[in-house]
């Protein structure tokens, strides 16, 4: 199919972008800086839905969780799944909230390197064709050999200098899963794959000089050690106080105080604590529960005084989420993007 770009008009704005028949609405809405509302970018959440006014869209991902039948009969679509067919008139709501910092793009990366990190997590190294800028704690989307539709992975490191063209992804081996499949199993050194970022909005608040606390389990590891790296490196943060806590199932799920101990101000700003659900008989000095149980007993009211960031299975979002409105935290001052 060749390539031909479709005007998108915002229904009773003078606003409209371009998009090409490759790319989606939402995404492209983004590289034109048009903050499109949106969360896990992969079609589960319906949070970016449109309601198609006038013109002609496909759906990428029909079956796609977010879209639902009562969704198509009254003509609202998932930005993330739809590609336009013919000059479309859409609605949306945008918000300031949703518009980029960096405006997302696309490039090709190479598979540089990739190293254990746990058993079933490993960092993966991808140096890009072009630059891409992003914040601590943001994602980008890749499209693997022989997997539909694009996973998205939080990035591990930090923009450093005025050149940003490396990634590093730090994934969970996922049984059947076709995304960690592919990177575990397919992709050799060299390997090319498409990136495209950056994208989210739980990324480090630079102008929010509150101590924070960043709450990770599994590959959520990577953003949150990103956004501890953009502390770190910051001068303007210098005196924040992070407090990083990691949840697993067992010892030796627990992970990133090495990449913690690296960082400046390590064990006096910086401090790092676990905790595993079901230690099973092996020797473990630390908490036993869940995490959001030792942030709970470590800070208590003092949360309603934190900057707070987390990643990790939606489980453990929900019991931080409902944990921190028992304390009376403010929602303004939380930030996670939500994947499923």
């Amino acid at each position: 199919m060749n390539n031909q770009n479709h005007r998108i008009t915002l229904a009773g704005t003078d606003q409209f972008f371009e998009c090409a028949n490759d790319d989606v609405l939402l995404r492209s809405a983004l590289r034109n800086n048009i903050a499109f509302p949106y969360e896990c970018n992969v079609g589960a959440c319906g949070n970016c839905k449109f309601e198609l006014i006038e013109g002609a869209v496909d759906a990428r991902w029909p079956e796609a969780p977010g879209w639902t039948a009562k969704d198509r009969e009254r003509r609202r679509h998932l930005g993330c799944q739809s590609t336009p067919r013919a000059d479309c008139t859409i609605r949306i709501r945008p918000s300031q909230h949703y518009a980029p910092i960096h405006r997302p793009k696309r490039v090709t990366g190479t598979l540089t390197s990739r190293r254990p990190v746990t058993h079933d997590i490993w960092e993966f190294r991808f140096e890009l064709a072009d630059d891409m800028r992003f914040e601590p704690g943001q994602y980008a989307l890749l499209t693997l050999p022989g997997v539909s539709g694009q996973r998205a992975y939080s990035m591990s490191n930090i923009v450093q200098g005025s050149h940003a063209k490396v990634l590093d992804f730090q994934v969970r081996r996922v049984p059947n899963g076709r995304g960690s499949n592919a990177l575990f199993h397919t992709l050799a050194t060299g390997d090319e794959v498409g990136i495209d970022g950056p994208y989210g909005m739980a990324y480090l608040r630079r102008d929010v000089k509150r101590d924070i606390l960043c709450l990770a389990g599994g590959s959520g590891l990577a953003p949150m050690i990103s956004i501890a790296r953009g502390v770190a490196a910051d001068p303007e943060m210098r005196g924040v106080r992070l407090n990083f806590l990691y949840g697993g199932r067992s010892p030796r799920d627990v992970c990133g105080r090495d990449m913690l101990e690296a960082l400046e101000n390590f064990g006096e700003l910086l401090h790092f604590d676990a905790a595993v659900s079901d230690a099973g008989g092996e020797q473990w000095g630390g908490h036993t529960g869940f995490v959001h149980e030792l942030a709970e007993s470590m800070f208590g009211d003092r949360l309603r005084d934190m900057e707070i960031y987390f990643a990790g299975p939606p489980a453990m979002g929900q019991a931080i989420q409902k944990m921190l409105l028992a304390h009376g935290v403010s929602f303004g001052q939380v930030h996670f993007d939500q994947f499923y």
